[in-house]
């Protein structure tokens, strides 16, 4: 079993299924944008995914979620944070923070426990397989897909303005690529630099947007790169995406762009 296996305190287990049974049912995020519905990943058949007493390896094994197990409820996960601090966040700051543990129980609330969020993936959800290439589709709807699409199409639409085409960044536009909360940021605030390619003027290349390969998708959030190179110097622009309930059928909108040393909005 994972991470080391110790024999079931079962009197354990029947306190925290109580607290737990008694408590309302959580939200998988707080602002709305995750899975309400969790299911285990990354356990071999035949193998169990231990749920501990507290998170972490130092608390004793209460109980086991099958390798296959769905419809997973997510109580609460530490370190805690919001999607909004999280996107505030530097690159620097996320890799600082210890593995992610996540308190969860099972849809009959009969088991519960701590488990590491790296075994968890939102109901709905496929890890992306970032060793294929991003030119074939993905069936499903699978949202990584979907993120990188809309990153594709912000860079053909920035590429058309210089022949005519309409500017992804002018409010009237940037619902097809950006969230709701981005897009009124563009009505409130003149641009001083082009987001999209992290300078006042752009001569050079960008790449096939690709997902992240360390986390394509982490609660919700999903991360595209760009390899830009601009008058010879070489950067990556990062996009963080998720599901945007602002626009009719919630879909997958950039929230943030993150550039060498800055970041939009």
């Amino acid at each position: 079993m994972h991470a080391g296996y110790r024999p079931l305190l079962l009197s354990a287990a029947i306190a925290v299924c109580a607290v737990l049974a008694a408590a309302p049912p959580a939200r998988a995020e707080i602002d709305g944008h995750g899975p309400d519905a969790w299911r285990v990943t990354g356990v071999s058949r035949g193998d169990a995914l231990n749920a501990r007493m507290g998170p972490g390896t130092i608390y004793p094994v209460i109980g086991t979620f099958a390798h296959d197990e769905r419809d997973l409820q997510l109580i609460t996960c530490v370190p805690f944070y919001t999607m909004a601090h999280f996107s505030r966040m530097t690159e620097a700051e996320i890799d600082a923070l210890p593995p992610r543990w996540c308190l969860m129980r099972s849809a009959d609330m009969t088991k519960a426990g701590w488990v590491a969020q790296r075994y968890l993936i939102g109901e709905g959800y496929e890890p992306a397989d970032t060793s294929a290439s991003s030119s074939q589709p993905v069936a499903g709807g699978d949202p990584v897909s979907e993120a990188q699409d809309v990153v594709r199409a912000l860079y053909e639409a920035a590429d058309l303005v210089r022949v005519g085409g309409r500017n992804p960044l002018d409010p009237a536009n940037a619902g097809a690529y950006f969230s709701s909360e981005v897009v009124a940021t563009l009505r409130s605030q003149p641009l001083q630099v082009d987001p999209v390619y992290g300078a006042q003027d752009f001569q050079g290349s960008v790449s096939e947007p690709e997902p992240d390969p360390d986390q394509p998708m982490f609660r919700g959030m999903i991360t595209i790169n760009v390899e830009i190179v601009n008058f010879g110097r070489p950067h990556t622009a990062v996009f963080r995406l998720r599901a945007d309930p602002g626009q009719p059928g919630a879909p997958i909108r950039i929230f943030r762009i993150e550039h060498d040393g800055w970041s939009f909005p």
